[in-house]
């Protein structure tokens, strides 16, 4: 125990407190609606055996083949709520984050008090993807991908063997493995900028003031080709000049590239082989994705969520023109690409923020350096204070995650978690379409859908749900004329058989089914409101 409180210097308490508090900002309720429907499919794949290829859950594309990317996720997903219900997916998102950041974090540079900074920034810029689905896992293999890369090019640690099978697991959990090859195409560009403008980042400028703040230091470069270590491991150059950014030299370049080729080629061990070369792109084409999906659009910037990456990508320039220190090439190309991505769609501000995290931190420590603001040597401690010290930092700490299990608490509470869902989702509705069981097709809101299925299937099937991949781009647009009770809407559900209609309270459609006379009106509450054909005849 003394060596313990010994070890547990303030330091280690600031980082201590760093990650439980990270764990607890990422343990939330469950309440984007479509982990339901990856819940239903990790049910149908566990009890059944077979992995699903075909659509059941909807019966206007019944039986399609359905490119199903995320199924080891479903499985995973699944057997944490059945045995653990809501606590098993809370925590796992807060496991989940809490890895990926920790990846993050091993990336940087500069005292434990800057770098928390700026994982705390990083974690407000990517709370916005923070939900129960397979794209978390994305999170995490971004970051690992990420760390790998950066073993390879300022540690000189060859980890690269480890990139194949993690796309072969990769392609099976979710289809974000296109992050990864984004973050090795951006390594490579920026590798090759390097060579071709000679771009070899000096040292550190001289201080120009005073030691205030942390202790920064320059990256310690790993073995050089021929410092005799590490067996050349990657051939780099560079890095032999105290304070030099490395440069991993053209070998070292053809076995990135080699390894993301191999890594391309094994895309095709999952259930749908070589479709997965190209289902990211097909995904991405679908125009109601970007016109009408709040994550796959352009962000708002008077939205509040959106504020931490406009933070985040000012305060990496301004580090950047601030640090004296010249911008490494592979950076430059890493923040530009990720920050182009997630001017495009708001989903891609998580990868901005743990790519970004480490270039930060590193000219924030050169910044830091440069203006003197570096801790000075501290005195020596005798044993009894630094005892006494540790013990005082031990009860800091237990305090800090006793609060963060209160906080923690209440996410994993089951009876908390129904009454999010009654706020936002049909819950009573269900319930009386589960007692009257209303005869014929339905007709639903498209974030409804993965509730539905998780809660009516299989006595009931949905019209759509979050598979835009499944459904396309001309049945979306003909679900979004419906929904706003465009001209036609009648013939459209007509057409799929639809008798039944659950919808918002006082929509369009609402209105448009009460002006318009065959239909009636049999549930209504806050949440929704249910609609059945009248029988004619």
């Amino acid at each position: 125990m003394k060596r313990f409180l010994l070890w547990l210097d303030t330091r280690r308490l600031a980082t201590a407190i760093l990650f439980v508090a990270l764990f607890a900002m990422a343990v939330r309720t469950p309440t984007d609606t479509d982990t339901w429907w990856h819940l239903q499919a990790g049910r149908v794949t566990l009890e059944s055996g077979h992995i699903l290829q075909a659509d059941l859950f909807s019966h206007t594309r019944y039986g399609s083949h359905w490119v199903n990317q995320s199924w080891l996720s479903q499985v995973i997903l699944y057997w944490l709520f059945d045995c653990f219900s809501y606590a098993g997916l809370g925590l796992w998102m807060g496991a989940v984050v809490t890895a990926a950041f920790a990846f993050v974090y091993l990336q940087m540079e500069g005292g434990p008090f800057t770098r928390a900074f700026i994982v705390v920034l990083a974690a407000a810029t990517s709370a916005v993807i923070w939900v129960a689905r397979p794209q978390l896992l994305s999170f995490l293999l971004t970051a690992v991908v990420a760390y790998v890369l950066y073993l390879f090019k300022w540690r000189g640690v060859n980890r690269l063997w480890l990139l194949p099978p993690l796309f072969v697991l990769w392609v099976n959990l979710h289809a974000g493995y296109a992050l990864g090859f984004m973050v090795l195409v951006a390594f490579v560009a920026g590798e090759v900028l390097n060579h071709l403008l000679a771009l070899v980042a000096p040292p550190f400028l001289p201080p120009v003031g005073g030691d205030r703040g942390e202790t920064q230091t320059a990256p310690t470069p790993g073995p050089s080709p021929n410092s005799g270590g590490g067996g050349g491991f990657p051939p780099r150059i560079g890095g032999d000049r105290e304070g030099a950014d490395p440069v991993v030299d053209w070998r070292g370049i053809g076995l990135v590239v080699g390894v993301a080729v191999l890594s391309v080629l094994l895309l095709v061990v999952n259930p749908n082989t070589t479709r997965m070369w190209t289902y990211y792109l097909e995904t991405v084409r679908i125009g109601v994705l970007q016109d009408f999906i709040q994550e796959w659009q352009s962000p708002d910037f008077h939205l509040l969520y959106t504020q931490p990456f406009i933070w985040m990508l000012l305060a990496t320039l301004a580090a950047m023109g601030l640090s004296g220190r010249r911008a490494d090439c592979t950076d430059l190309v890493m923040v530009g690409m990720f920050a182009y991505a997630a001017l495009l769609a708001g989903r891609n501000f998580a990868p901005f923020a743990l790519v970004t995290a480490p270039v930060l931190s590193r000219h924030v420590a050169a910044a830091l350096a440069r203006w003197g603001w570096s801790a000075r040597s501290r005195p020596r401690l005798d044993l009894r204070t630094r005892t006494v010290l540790g013990a005082v930092n031990l009860w800091l700490l237990a305090l800090i995650v006793a609060l963060a299990m209160v906080k923690v608490w209440t996410p994993l509470n089951i009876a908390f978690n129904e009454q999010k869902q009654r706020e936002s989702l049909p819950v009573d509705a269900v319930a009386w379409i589960r007692q009257q069981r209303p005869a014929g097709e339905m007709f639903n809101p498209y974030n409804w859908g993965g509730y539905l299925i998780w809660a009516l299937w299989p006595d009931y099937r949905v019209f759509v749900d979050g598979r835009t991949d499944l459904y396309g781009d001309e049945f979306l647009r003909q679900y979004l004329d419906v929904q706003r009770a465009r001209p036609g809407f009648e013939e459209t559900l007509a057409a799929y058989g639809v008798n039944l209609v659950l919808t918002y309270p006082d929509d369009a459609l609402s209105v448009q089914l009460a002006c318009a006379g065959g239909w009636e009106e049999v549930y209504r509450d806050e949440v929704a409101v249910v609609w059945v054909r009248e029988e004619t005849g």
